[in-house]
């Protein structure tokens, strides 16, 4: 999308609206090389918009931090709204409401926990590559701290376990799914019928936590019958926990995201002889994207990704491959 300037542009009435579809660039990229790439200019070009970016918002806009460039906050603060702009000019200078996906240069970001990415990645980046090869996809790794991704604009879709409370995200719970968990293969504890009383005293316990927390549902559900476990300690990733688990005599809780994982690394999974809450697995993103196609085109794929996924009532069955359910499992009592 390109915009001519008009005449006077020192006022507000003469803004240069290709300014907008710069400032969005380079908020994404990060980058004055990375946005004259995408825009096919040249370094010194982008540079010079960059410059009358600065004196349009009377801000920075970007700061050198060592060798890369991080934006200011006020640019932070306006990210997502220009980002919004611009969609919404593209969207209405496009040719029909029908867009050709294959023409689409987008990049979108989902944000989930690791184990979500290495899940949906190799099927999304396959489907991305078949009918929209425009599209870049991203994914963020969630923080330690709640911050309003979709809101700002630094995500465009959540994926997984959807905490979010902010009334103005649509949140879209597709499935339910359990926890499950992993020991490492011949570990001790899978022989023999597995107890809520064994579970609690013959195995020490990791943690998956990006806040830290040492505890969490098991303890609660263990102290409803007279039991505590013994926490070592906590990670902040399921794929992390995991490689302690094949190296320790620890277990760890798993969700069936984990699943291809464990697969890889030999671990052993078992029912866990407790009752656990469920989790509401489902997509969020801001109101914003819903007349996007792109974005509808993400929702859409990832949406059929998670109706493919094993159900709780399979993995019960001990379907995950042979030798991936311990042999001493048992079923949760009830």
């Amino acid at each position: 999308m390109r915009v001519t300037q008009s005449e006077n542009p020192g006022g507000p009435a003469g803004l240069d609206l290709n300014l907008l579809v710069a400032l969005d660039v380079l908020l994404e990229e990060q980058s004055v090389g990375g946005a004259a790439r995408r825009m096919h200019l040249s370094e010194p070009a982008m540079s010079r918009t960059l410059g009358r970016i600065r004196k349009a918002l009377g801000d920075p806009v970007l700061v050198r931090a060592g060798r890369q460039m991080v934006p200011t906050p006020h640019a932070l603060a306006v990210r997502a709204e220009v980002s919004a702009v611009v969609e919404r000019a593209r969207a209405l200078f496009a040719p029909g409401r029908d867009a050709d996906l294959r023409t689409v240069r987008r990049t979108l970001t989902i944000i989930g926990s690791d184990a979500v990415a290495a899940s949906l990645a190799p099927a999304l980046f396959t489907r991305a590559t078949e009918e929209a090869p425009g599209i870049r996809i991203r994914f963020l790794s969630e923080s330690h701290a709640d911050e309003p991704y979709l809101r700002e604009g630094t995500a465009d879709l959540e994926v997984g376990v959807v905490d979010t409370a902010a009334p103005e995200v649509h949140v879209e719970t597709l499935r339910e799914d359990r926890m499950l968990a992993a020991v490492r293969a011949g570990h001790p504890l899978l022989e023999g019928e597995l107890t809520a009383e064994r579970f609690a005293s013959e195995v020490d316990h990791l943690i998956v936590s990006r806040r830290g927390r040492l505890h969490g549902p098991v303890d609660a559900a263990l102290a409803e019958l007279g039991l505590k476990r013994r926490v070592v300690g906590t990670v902040g990733t399921f794929p992390a926990s995991l490689f302690v688990l094949r190296d320790t005599d620890l277990t760890g809780l798993i969700t069936s995201w984990a699943l291809p994982l464990v697969t890889a690394l030999g671990l052993a999974v078992y029912e866990v002889p407790l009752r656990l809450p469920p989790l509401e697995v489902g997509l969020a993103w801001h109101p914003r994207h819903d007349a996007d196609p792109a974005h509808a085109w993400l929702r859409g794929v990832v949406r059929e990704l998670l109706a493919e996924w094993p159900d709780e009532g399979v993995l019960g069955e001990g379907v995950l491959g042979e030798g991936v359910l311990g042999e001493g499992a048992r079923q949760p009592p009830g």
